[in-house]
């Protein structure tokens, strides 16, 4: 905003007076902030920085060290630069202490060899001062305006840095406080050398306030956000300090990106409920609402004439929902984090479809496919999408796909969503031993599991499990052992002893050893299909009852 002394020095009031730069050549690019004549020695309670001192040195030291005090004195305050009129105190040359200490100090010092008008000179710089103070501020407003109007347009992040760049021409970078990269726009620079390390570079500068100046990294940084729900930051490439019209833009920037981001996830939220509201109306009552086709029309999703597949996202590691308000809150966190990464996919894979959190285990969907649509094609891509969007997601996760029947009537739209329930919450958390993942899973893929979860708190189950594992419980708990876990190994693998010692990181010999204590406390020999079976089902439906 500010004139140099080097563009000052162009000035016809100055010119005319023969300037000439006979120390501090370093501080030329000094900003001049104001003119002032000073014709006093003591000067400090007169200044106050960024001045360009006028003199015709009457008034300054006569010996050697006041000179160099006085010049230290005017370089502490932080003056812009020295004039000295060679008429009056000094002819033809400036003594060789004062020179010597403004270049010790690098504070410009300018001889005018000529007699000088004072009035016109601080006239001309105090002229010019006020246009590039104009000037700046115009450049402000239309900033100012150019963001608004990005603003209530609604601009995605892209656009936003696109326009930065316009502005000034630097490459600028929106990241993650954890300093992972969101968006940039390199302005026509090299994107490998602009984020090259860049999380370790990034995590190297630190500003005190939201929007401050790293001078070592020559960036300028602002934090993204509203106070104490920050998200981000935006750098922008500032090797020299910033100008006022640079900080207003990367503010402006800034704030554009955090209406964005707040209208975004106002925008999904809202759509969120609406989705959650007609999925809870489908699952809770077996007849659907006569005017549930036309509001789910309404939010872009038709139901008539379509078929209708319901399918359950569910986390395989999911904070239980507990008593402690705490827990709670995280769980459903993370739900709406899935939600959102669901919608994604669906998005991605063109599939129409209701998304919500009807319950506190997982995400309800209701796809909606073209009568024509091959099912199976659109759930292979779109659970692979699901699959993708929920590694990527601001929560990381891996997820459980459970697919109910394709129905064709709004009526069935239920049991299909309750059969995707069913099935997901069937699937083991724990992949099989083979490491195999499906994409998602129906109600023959869950098979014995899934008739166990059906019927997990039916006292009769429950009494059979008591009985087949009760002995084997007891010694446990009262021991220290682990044959609960042996058994179960031995059971998994098929009773394939060398793989289930493998599992269990036993050698065969100690695994065998524990298999024949197996059958002492339990009285059975687990070479009988049908007691291998009955211990097998009793695990299962023990391992559902512990998972709920």
């Amino acid at each position: 905003m500010y004139p140099t002394i080097s563009e000052v020095l162009r000035l016809e009031p100055l010119r005319v007076g023969r300037p000439s730069v006979v120390a501090g050549a370093g501080g030329l690019n000094n900003r001049v902030r104001w003119v002032h004549v000073v014709e006093v020695p003591e000067v400090a309670q007169l200044l106050s920085g960024g001045e360009l001192v006028l003199t015709t040195g009457v008034a300054m030291p006569k010996d050697d060290d006041g000179l160099a005090a006085y010049i230290d004195q005017l370089a502490e305050i932080g003056i812009a630069g020295l004039v000295i009129e060679l008429v009056r105190r000094w002819t033809d040359r400036l003594p060789p202490a004062l020179i010597a200490a403004a270049d010790r100090r690098d504070l410009p010092v300018i001889t005018l060899a000529e007699e000088t008008r004072y009035v016109a000179v601080t006239e001309a710089i105090a002229g010019m001062i006020s246009e590039a103070q104009v000037a700046e501020l115009r450049a402000a407003e239309q900033i100012h305006e150019t963001f608004t109007a990005l603003t209530v347009a609604g601009a995605e992040p892209a656009e936003v840095l696109r326009e930065v760049v316009a502005a000034c021409g630097r490459p600028v970078v929106l990241e993650t406080l954890g300093h992972d990269v969101l968006a940039y726009d390199t302005a026509g620079e090299s994107a490998s050398e602009l984020l090259a390390n860049w999380a370790e570079r990034s995590k190297a500068v630190t500003v005190d306030e939201r929007t401050g100046w790293d001078e070592d990294a020559g960036w300028l940084v602002t934090v993204v956000g509203a106070r104490r729900n920050d998200w981000g930051r935006l750098v922008l490439m500032c090797p020299e300090e910033p100008n006022h019209r640079l900080i207003v833009l990367i503010e402006r920037a800034a704030s554009a990106l955090a209406v964005h981001r707040l209208a975004a996830r106002e925008r999904e939220s809202l759509e969120r409920h609406a989705h959650r509201t007609l999925l809870s109306e489908l699952v809770s009552s077996p007849v659907a609402p006569t005017d549930l086709a036309a509001r789910a029309n309404a939010l872009g999703v038709p139901l008539q004439h379509r078929r209708l597949v319901g399918v359950s996202v569910r986390p395989r590691t999911l904070t239980p929902p507990g008593r402690r308000p705490a827990m709670a809150m995280a769980t459903q966190e993370v739900l709406r984090d899935l939600a959102e990464a669901t919608v994604l996919a669906a998005r991605r894979t063109r599939v129409d479809a209701l998304v919500g959190v009807v319950d506190d285990t997982d995400v309800t969907v209701l796809l909606s496919l073209p009568l024509q649509a091959d099912v199976d094609t659109v759930l292979s891509r779109l659970s692979s999408s699901i699959h993708r969007a929920s590694a990527a997601a601001a929560q990381p996760m891996p997820v459980v796909i459970g697919v109910g029947t394709a129905v064709e009537e709004i009526s069935q739209a239920r049991r299909s969503l309750l059969e995707a329930g069913q099935v997901a919450r069937a699937v083991p958390v724990q992949p099989n031993p083979s490491g195999e993942s499906k994409g998602f899973h129906r109600l023959h893929d869950v098979r014995l599991r899934g008739l166990l979860h059906l019927l997990a708190d039916d006292e009769r189950v429950v009494a059979f499990t008591e009985r087949e594992l009760g002995p084997l419980l007891a010694r446990d708990e009262a021991r220290g052992s682990r044959l609960v876990d042996t058994l179960k190994h031995y059971c998994v693998h098929g009773g394939n002893k060398s793989a289930a010692a493998a599992a269990a990181h036993l050698s065969r010999t100690a695994y065998y050893q524990q298999l024949a204590r197996i059958e002492q406390v339990l009285g059975v020999s687990l070479d009988d299909p049908e007691s291998v079976l009955s211990l097998y089902v009793a695990l299962l439906a023990r391992e559902i009852r512990q998972s709920r």
